[in-house]
C-alpha cells in the first residue's frame, strides 16, 4: 500500500504521552510538513507557534483547561512535551479550512515520523485573550490571528489504538 494512504489510515489520536522531549529535528520535520498545506488561493496564512518551554506549556494547558471547564488539574494536551499551534490569518475568508489543512499534514507528519499527536481544541479562545495577542506581537507575528488548535506531539505512554470500524453510508457516487 502506498506509504502515504497507509498513515492516513492507521494515524490515530493519542491521549497519554511520555515526558522524553521531541528531537527539535523531528519537530522542524512536523512544521515543514505543515507549512506544505494546501491554502485558498495559495495565501499560506497560517504561522505555527511551536511550545517546548515547559513553563509557557503547562500555563497553556492550564487556560486550555479552564475554557474547556474540565476538572483542576486536568492536563488537556495529556502530558505532551510539544505542543504546534496552529493560527491563521483572522481575516481570510478560509481561514479555518487552511488552518485544518495544516493541522491535518501536522498529525500525519507526527505519525510518519513515529510520534504520537492529537488535536486539542480552544487555541482560538486562548488567542483572543490580550496575553496571547501580545505573545504573538512579541515573537513579531504581524497581524491578526485566529487559533485553530493544538497539535500536542510526543512519544505514546498508551497502546497504539486501533481503527474503529468506518460508519456506512457517507459515499455517494454520481457516475
Amino acid at each position: 500500500m502506498n506509504e502515504v494512504l497507509k498513515a492516513m489510515k492507521e494515524r490515530r489520536s493519542i491521549r497519554a504521552f511520555k515526558p522524553d522531549a521531541v528531537p527539535a529535528e523531528l519537530i522542524d520535520q512536523i512544521i515543514e510538513a505543515g507549512l506544505y498545506a494546501a491554502s485558498g488561493r495559495n495565501h499560506q496564512g497560517s504561522i505555527i507557534l511551536a511550545v517546548t518551554n515547559k513553563e509557557l506549556r503547562d500555563r497553556l494547558s492550564v487556560l486550555n483547561q479552564q475554557i474547556g471547564g474540565f476538572p483542576e488539574g486536568m492536563d488537556p494536551f495529556y502530558g505532551a512535551p510539544a505542543v504546534l499551534i496552529v493560527l491563521e490569518d483572522k481575516n481570510w475568508p478560509t481561514s479555518v479550512y487552511d488552518g485544518s489543512l495544516v493541522m491535518g499534514n501536522l498529525m500525519l507528519a507526527a505519525h510518519s515520523l513515529g510520534l504520537g499527536s492529537c488535536w486539542i481544541h480552544r487555541a482560538k479562545e486562548e488567542f483572543e485573550l490580550p496575553e496571547y495577542k501580545q505573545l504573538l506581537k512579541d515573537l513579531g507575528a504581524e497581524g491578526e490571528y485566529v487559533g485553530i488548535g493544538h497539535c500536542v506531539l510526543g512519544y505514546p505512554a498508551c497502546e497504539y489504538p486501533e481503527p474503529l470500524e468506518r460508519k456506512p453510508n457517507r459515499v455517494y457516487y454520481v457516475k
